[in-house]
């Protein structure tokens, strides 16, 4: 399976955290949010956000705002000034600076990009007409991979999950133009307006390649009835949750025998990768596709590949394609009314495809050595909070506990950026073609993942950018990360007190520990290998509270009648919940956390809450609700405050909650796991 990630949520590219300069009038809770008419204890996130939430209009250019985007805001300008500062003056042929700038540049040359129109394509275009057969489909998928593309799988190189030590590639299912495989077989009117809009999409980007409107749209009919019965084999996404399913470790001989048409000695070869054994992720899937390559006809594949293809260069091609990629993808599937200027969008493709090199001029200029040792003190505190937390469980028994311990301790912590940087010295990037700027940076990224088949593992690498205002736990390396983006306010602040930010970044670094310990992440063991090692009993008991939690979140709805998946969401729950209160126990460790001095009229505990709510303050377009609902494994922001939150008995001693208010639970009811 593909390697597992678990962030904390929502995402921003090309983020950075900015130094911070003392503010005497700085205020870290935003009082004027907050909205007195609504009780603390019937809805603590509206409480903390309400006026926020009733004064804020989402602007056009996005699907959704709040804390992650005021981030984006508070430092895109900054960004920009990088940019133009680069462009000020040559740089030296070769280095990172000529890199990033001459990509940045090349893709804000707009009058060349609208002067070749979809020219730069041409050439993969004709390659697909002159597929013979199935073993033509194949070859040109093995090529294409080779160059970043992916149509009918995706390809992880990671660690092997029952061998971490050492690299494996892992193929999992895919070849889908909509969100989620469920999208082929809903009927309600939500969903087929985003299929009609998906095949207008489609039909535009063939008739903007020459096809005549009627022949386009016959044409997607043929893609969109292949994609269907490709989607009638793919797992749904809780099924992909489950790391044992997911893991199928097959010989490639055997595998060249039982799919002969997809051909996976050729295939292999085709994408340079040497290996004896390969992870399938989904069996059903590739099964499916071995069928389908010489059940459909050459014709039908043909127009698929020119339809992924198209689709996934849109976005680098002339307006036109631009505009028809926005109109789905934008519009229809976030609800956003106005595409980004361009300098934004690049600022994102600079940092997608030279992640870390563009990586090293930030943190340079914007992350500072101080905000890295006390993250690092924080990490420490509620490492400490975590084990004590974990010797008090009065439901399990003390081998698990001590097993527990041992990966807690075993945790590899990554703050800021990474210590040895992706090396980009192959990379020839002209400042004329943005195009072949983004071909040359898809090789160079494929040819560093296939090097690593084969070899032992380097925990050295990331997962994000030092950019991304995110953070993750990955199970195969046994890691938290936190990269320079999130460690700003209102997460993180080296002048606020300590309720801020326990209550801000303490609860992210404690809801990345705890994917550790969630329904997937405890399947690994502290070397990252999926093994079990828990006791019968303990693994009993923990499965009973996970499905407590299921349960619970199962009750909330979005949109009057759009209910939370709480198998979906289950990981991301059990972390929040875990998050908060290894969170509060380490704040309880400090001065401020053990004191009752008020500031801004509210007590340490109260402000710690308050820290916590505020950072999930976020407004979606009703589109990007049921579009998360259907396909994102975190809760929406107000469960993911108001859930944990009345589970907690700590926060029912700060705000005086009672039986009768509407986030009270009875104590025998309240879930606690870690």
């Amino acid at each position: 399976m593909r390697k597992i990630i678990l962030p904390i949520g929502f995402a921003m590219l090309a983020i950075t955290a900015c130094k911070t300069e003392k503010k005497e009038t700085q205020q870290f809770l935003t009082v004027a949010n907050m909205d007195s008419t609504v009780k603390p204890t019937d809805n603590f996130y509206m409480f903390v956000n309400g006026k926020w939430f009733k004064n804020t209009v989402i602007p056009g250019t996005e699907s959704g705002t709040g804390a992650f985007l005021d981030i984006y805001n508070r430092t895109k300008d900054n960004l920009k000034t990088i940019f133009t500062d680069l462009a000020k003056a040559p740089q030296k042929d070769g280095s990172i600076e000529q890199q990033v700038a001459d990509f940045y540049a090349s893709g804000m040359d707009s009058a060349a990009i609208e002067k070749l129109g979809y020219e730069p394509v041409k050439p993969y275009l004709k390659k697909i007409d002159a597929i013979a057969d199935a073993k033509g489909v194949m070859q040109f998928i093995a090529e294409s991979s080779t160059e970043g593309s992916n149509f009918i799988f995706g390809l992880q190189i990671g660690a092997d999950e029952k061998n971490s030590a050492m690299n494996l590639p892992s193929f999992y299912q895919g070849g889908l133009g909509l969100p989620d495989r469920d999208y082929y077989f809903k009927n309600d009117p939500a969903t087929l307006a985003i299929i009609s809009a998906y095949q207008t999409y489609l039909t535009k980007l063939f008739t903007l390649t020459g096809t005549d409107a009627a022949t386009a749209a016959k044409n997607i009919e043929a893609v969109y009835n292949l994609e269907k019965q490709i989607a009638a084999a793919h797992l749904t996404n809780v099924e992909l949750r489950d790391p044992q399913t997911n893991y199928n470790k097959m010989a490639v001989t055997a595998l060249d025998k039982s799919m002969p048409n997809i051909g996976w000695m050729s295939l292999l070869t085709g994408m340079k990768i040497k290996s004896d054994s390969l992870n399938i992720g989904q069996p059903k899937h590739f099964a499916n596709i071995n069928a389908l390559l010489t059940a459909t006809s050459i014709d039908t594949w043909k127009l698929y590949l020119k339809a992924h293809l198209l689709n996934e260069v849109s976005a680098a091609l002339s307006s036109d394609f631009v505009n028809a990629n926005f109109d789905y993808a934008g519009k229809a599937l976030g609800g956003k009314k106005q595409l980004k200027p361009r300098w934004e969008r690049i600022i994102s493709a600079t940092d997608g495809n030279l992640s870390e090199a563009l990586g090293q001029l930030y943190v340079k200029k914007y992350f500072t050595e101080d905000a890295k040792k006390r993250m690092l003190e924080l990490i420490n505190n509620l490492q400490k909070a975590f084990e004590a937390r974990i010797s008090k469980l009065d439901w399990m028994g003390e081998a698990t506990k001590q097993k527990s311990k041992d990966k807690l301790h075993t945790f590899l912590k990554k703050i800021g950026f990474p210590d040895k940087w992706k090396d980009y010295s192959k990379v020839k990037i002209n400042k004329n073609q943005y195009f072949n700027n983004l071909v040359e940076c898809s090789k160079n990224e494929y040819n560093f993942q296939a090097s690593k088949v084969g070899k032992p593992v380097d925990r050295t690498e990331w997962g994000m950018t030092p950019s991304t205002v995110n953070a993750y736990y990955n199970p195969t390396f046994n890691e938290i990360v936190f990269p320079a983006g999130i460690l700003q306010f209102p997460f993180f602040d080296l002048n606020a007190d300590d309720a801020i930010n326990y209550g801000g970044i303490g609860m992210v670094i404690g809801h990345e520990m705890t994917h550790g310990f969630d329904d997937q992440g405890a399947q690994y063991d502290k070397d990252g290998n999926m093994q079990n090692w828990w006791t019968k009993d303990d693994e009993s008991k923990f499965k009973e509270k996970g499905k407590a939690v299921i349960d619970l979140y199962n009750t909330f709805t979005m949109l009057d009648s759009l209910h939370v998946k709480g198998a979906l969401t289950v990981g991301e729950n059990i972390a929040d919940i875990g998050g908060i209160a290894i969170a509060y126990e380490a704040f309880k460790m400090t001065k401020q956390g053990q004191d009752t001095t008020k500031i801004d009229g509210f007590t340490p505990d109260q402000r710690f809450f308050i820290s916590y709510a505020q950072i999930w303050r976020n407004k979606q377009k009703d589109e990007s609700i049921r579009q998360r609902i259907n396909t994102d494994p975190h809760s929406p922001p107000m469960y993911r405050v108001l859930a944990p939150l009345m589970n907690f008995e700590p926060f029912y001693k700060a705000f005086n909650v009672k039986e009768g208010d509407k986030m009270y639970v009875a104590p025998e009811k309240r879930i606690k796991i870690w």
